[in-house]
């Protein structure tokens, strides 16, 4: 009975139990699971769209920003009912994870659809830390309305980022199943707070009694003068902008397409249902802070708090016991689905990255199931590449927004794309209104993405622009070589198995005499070879002298040892004119066994060094000559020896 190492007894008590790979259509959401899970990215961003899109009118225009507010979010629900018709279309023509990657791919071809495979990949990255820094803004807002003046706090906002995502990595590391038991409840819990809002502000709205935020309080963004006309003094740019700001309130919407491997079957039935409640939720609650900021005048904060939407909670509210009781529902409410929110992304990236890999465009090792079923190394890559960003950029939800949408609309973009030359290409009902809609949609959505890179480049936006061509030509580069390998290995010549030689000999490097060595020259024997010679390369002669006593002395082994000279150090030169001479004949096979001591603990490694792939490389280009390293656990026989007893060389 084989007993498990001591990390694989830790990674299964923090992860539980292994599963089967047979278990992998078990681990799959209900629309309701489903809609917690993947929906909560895309309703968590109604949390600070129209925040971002009052931060750009609002040192402009003034009080003015919150009437304008309203046209800007009517054009920002235009594009979300363009883009939940295309989306549709998405999940029910292709019904595997991967969304605009699969459209681009299949209709563009695989190097075109890696532009969708960045955009997506830098989406995730962005999304997990805006969700996350944006939550923390939620928490730190609370203890500033409800907290008796509580300031100071700003300083947690990076360590307990980061304390999340680590939550957040963990959680999913434990599989899909226990992620949406666990994560699905809180977009419920954020809807239920939301529409308390709403209902309370309406009712105290039509009674006349709804107050107006202090637009001169300490710390908010300063105000601008509204002028004349309707854009009141802001120019084109600025109304472009806070759109585009405000288009983050759509990321997430890709989510459901892009896991819909995660959905029960059918799963393109299934996937649309939930899409469109998605879209309605996001409709409502988007709309509803907008309506909410017009009426209440809720101002952004220039260090990011109290937030937007607590300011409305605690408008609606009041300040009386249940006033508080009611802020403190809201902002709880809505930092769990901003954490919960950042989870999407640990659904949706490596289910992407595995596509993407499958594909050859990205390593191999990140289409691995991991001990809970879960792509655990595209879990991990995600983890890393997110906390490096909310490190740089310091959890700040405003510097983050910079590099937000420009990902996730170039995937609209692409998804648009697509399926206008899907449909292009078929002749089937309502094909002009599929190819006029989806045509509409990514003409917008490009516009977005122009837009979004030139009112925002000088605000990080420019780190996009430079990292989408790079990686998409890194990406491109990786699938070169893996094609490169696969040409070069997967010609075979006819009869290749047949051996080419008549006689077989087996060196066995010798360091030492010790029980690496006889290890492998019992495996020499094994090979039944023609001849086994135990080379020692004499680089010092004293110690090959002592070696030489040694071996004459004991009874251990019956094979000569031989001595090379080697005067001037050049290990691996003598060994490849060794090697040179054995098979010049071309008769003769060569196998050179190199012992290789294994060591479990970190001092024995940095003391041993391994010199079996600096011989393997030596020889790799020899005809009739082949390396093998044979390892040996030297702390096992250490431990033997500790309890006084021979180990054991099989």
């Amino acid at each position: 009975m084989t007993t498990d190492r001591p990390l694989y007894r830790v990674k299964r008590r923090l992860l539980g139990r292994p599963l089967t790979t047979d278990r992998v259509g078990e681990e799959k959401l209900s629309n309701r699971t489903a809609l917690g899970v993947l929906a909560s990215d895309c309703v968590s961003s109604s949390a600070y769209g129209s925040e971002e899109m009052l931060r750009v009118l609002v040192p402009v225009v003034g009080t003015a920003a919150f009437t304008m507010v309203l046209p800007v979010t009517g054009a920002i629900l235009l594009v979300l009912l363009l883009l939940t018709l295309c989306y549709s279309d998405v999940v029910m023509i292709y019904t595997r994870a991967g969304g605009s990657y699969v459209v681009a791919r299949e209709n563009f071809g695989p190097d075109v659809a890696q532009i969708a495979a960045v955009a997506l990949l830098v989406d995730y990255i962005v999304t997990v830390a805006v969700q996350v820094s944006a939550g923390t803004n939620a928490l730190i807002s609370l203890a500033h309305l409800a907290g008796n003046g509580w300031t100071g706090l700003d300083h947690l906002q990076l360590p307990v980022s980061v304390g999340v995502i680590v939550l957040l990595a963990y959680g999913n590391l434990r599989g899909v199943r226990e992620a949406g038991r666990i994560f699905a409840l809180p977009a419920y819990l954020f809807m239920a707070a939301m529409g308390l809002v709403f209902a309370v502000a309406a009712v105290r709205a039509l009674a006349g009694d709804l107050p107006h935020a202090d637009l001169h309080a300490a710390g908010v963004v300063p105000l601008g003068t509204p002028g004349d006309g309707w854009l009141q003094g802001a120019s084109l740019f600025i109304v472009l902008r806070s759109f585009a700001n405000g288009g983050s309130s759509l990321t997430g919407l890709e989510a459901i397409s892009n896991g819909i491997s995660a959905f029960r079957e059918p799963q393109g039935r299934n996937a649309r249902r939930t899409l469109i409640t998605m879209s309605a939720v996001l409709a409502v609650l988007v709309l509803g802070v907008s309506l909410l900021a017009h009426a209440t005048h809720a101002v952004p904060y220039t260090d990011g708090t109290p937030t937007v939407i607590a300011q409305e909670a605690r408008l609606a509210f009041g300040r009386g016991t249940l006033g508080t009781a009611g802020l403190v529902l809201v902002q709880l409410a809505t930092a769990l689905i901003l954490y919960t929110g950042a989870n999407t992304p640990f659904t949706g990236f490596p289910f992407l990255a595995s596509f993407v890999a499958q594909d050859r465009f990205l390593p191999r090792m990140l289409t691995r199931r991991g001990h809970r079923l879960a792509f655990s190394n595209g879990i991990l890559t995600l983890t890393a590449l997110s906390l490096a960003l909310l490190l740089v950029t310091g959890a700040s939800v405003d510097r983050l927004v910079a590099l937000y949408a420009i990902g996730v609309f170039t995937a609209f973009t692409m998804a648009g794309s697509g399926l206008t030359a899907y449909h292009l290409r078929r002749r089937e009902a309502w094909r002009r209104t599929k190819t006029g809609v989806n045509a509409a949609a990514a003409v917008i959505s490009a516009a977005v993405v122009l837009i979004f890179a030139v009112t925002k480049f000088t605000e990080g936006a420019w780190l996009v622009v430079i990292v989408f061509p790079l990686g998409v030509w890194g990406l491109i580069r990786i699938n070169r070589e893996y094609r490169r390998e696969a040409a070069a290995l997967q010609r075979l010549p006819e009869g290749a198995d047949r051996p080419r030689s008549r006689r077989h000999q087996v060196f066995v490097l010798v360091e030492t005499l010790d029980l690496a060595t006889l290890k492998a020259l019992r495996y020499a024997h094994e090979l039944r070879p023609d001849l086994v010679r135990a080379v020692h390369f004499a680089i010092d002669v004293a110690h090959a002298q002592r070696l030489s006593a040694v071996w004459e002395s004991t009874s251990a082994t019956s094979v000569e040892l031989e001595l090379v000279d080697c005067p001037d150090r050049r290990l691996r030169h003598a060994m490849r004119e060794l090697a040179v001479r054995t098979t010049e004949d071309g008769e003769t096979s060569l196998t050179v066994l190199v012992p290789r001591r294994m060591y479990a603990n970190a001092l024995g490694k940095i003391l041993h060094r391994g010199t079996g792939e600096t011989m393997a490389r030596t020889l790799e280009r020899l005809p009739h000559v082949a390396v093998t390293i044979l390892p040996f656990n030297a702390s096992y026989a250490m431990r033997a020896l500790e309890a006084d007893r021979l180990p054991d060389l099989d």
